[in-house]
């Protein structure tokens, strides 16, 4: 099976089997055009930008998303990176499209930890052929991506919070299986010490989190969430995360052109 030069045929494999995989350098060519952007999106947030400031807790975990059309820099990372041939590979799709981007950055001293989540419950998408780059921009450590392998083929979503208030996101909390601790359940851990431009790549129902950043250095990261040919439209119960208002899909459907363009098609 030939695959992309950063991939190998068994980190396809793995990516199927466990849900998530590194891929050194995917955008090692693009860490400074990142930096620079995220700086733009901090220096002007969008309108879902968030500081996720918790009582007792200390530092600032700012994150924002959707903001590729907003600035150059993102947009240029979403064309002309290897992200898109890299996806089409790992979720052995024809065809990639752009679902949405997003900045998580813990300065110095943030003690509040990315709860453990999985993605795909806030998305108003579903479907096996998905897949999220998350790339850190700094060197990462304790700070890193936590990831429980396997957790993307659970036969039951996970319960999606509000990270501060810790509150349920939708008002059927009983479709969903509570949120796990993974150290005291013994499940595994996958975790990597990571360079700028080094991204874990998994998919929309695995479950993650992160460590809050203790160190002395800023942990910036860029995520971008891209979708395959069997990735659908489906109606959730209450406004999603992203929430895209208006797009005026069906369930069922592809994700309209317009607002989520296909970056790969082969």
């Amino acid at each position: 099976m030939a695959v992309h030069p950063l991939l190998t045929p068994d980190d396809v494999d793995t990516y199927q089997r466990d849900g998530v995989v590194l891929v050194r350098g995917l955008f090692a060519d693009q860490v400074d055009l990142l930096r620079a952007g995220v700086e733009a999106n901090m220096a002007d947030p969008g309108p879902y930008a968030s500081n996720n400031e918790k009582p007792g807790q200390t530092g600032r975990f700012f994150d924002d998303y959707c903001n590729w059309t907003r600035f150059a820099e993102f947009r240029e990372v979403v064309e002309t990176s290897d992200a898109a041939a890299v996806a089409a590979d790992l979720m052995q799709s024809d065809r990639v499209q752009m679902f949405h981007d997003h900045v998580l950055v813990k300065e110095p001293g943030t003690s509040m930890a990315t709860p453990w989540h999985q993605d795909g419950p806030y998305y108003f998408v579903e479907g096996r052929q998905t897949v999220s780059f998350w790339s850190p921009l700094d060197p990462v450590r304790e700070a890193t991506l936590r990831c429980v392998a396997g957790s993307h083929a659970w036969a039951r979503e996970v319960l999606p919070t509000r990270w501060v208030s810790e509150a349920g996101f939708f008002p059927d909390e009983g479709q969903y299986m509570p949120v796990p601790d993974p150290e005291a359940e013994g499940m595994r851990i996958v975790e990597f010490e990571m360079q700028p431009g080094d991204a874990v790549a998994f998919h929309f129902r695995t479950l993650h989190g992160a460590r809050g950043n203790s160190s002395a250095v800023r942990r910036r990261a860029f995520s971008l969430r891209l979708v395959g040919d069997d990735a659908r439209y489906v109606e959730r119960p209450g406004p999603t995360s992203p929430p895209f208002p208006g797009h005026g899909m069906a369930a069922g459907q592809r994700l309209r052109e317009d607002w989520f363009p296909t970056i790969l098609s082969r």
